[in-house]
């Protein structure tokens, strides 16, 4: 499961016991979105 952070934007692969981005420090992430398109029917 890939994360992002917020602050700088990297992409992070692997978070431990503790949720913190390896590269800034920054503790606020999301998980990332995955690419694919779904198309839901309305009847």
């Amino acid at each position: 499961m890939a994360y992002v952070c917020l602050q700088c934007g990297k992409q992070i692969k692997d978070i431990s016991n503790f949720v913190r981005c390896p590269y800034c420090g920054y503790r606020v992430v999301t998980k990332e979105r995955s690419s694919l398109a779904r198309e839901v029917s309305t009847d």
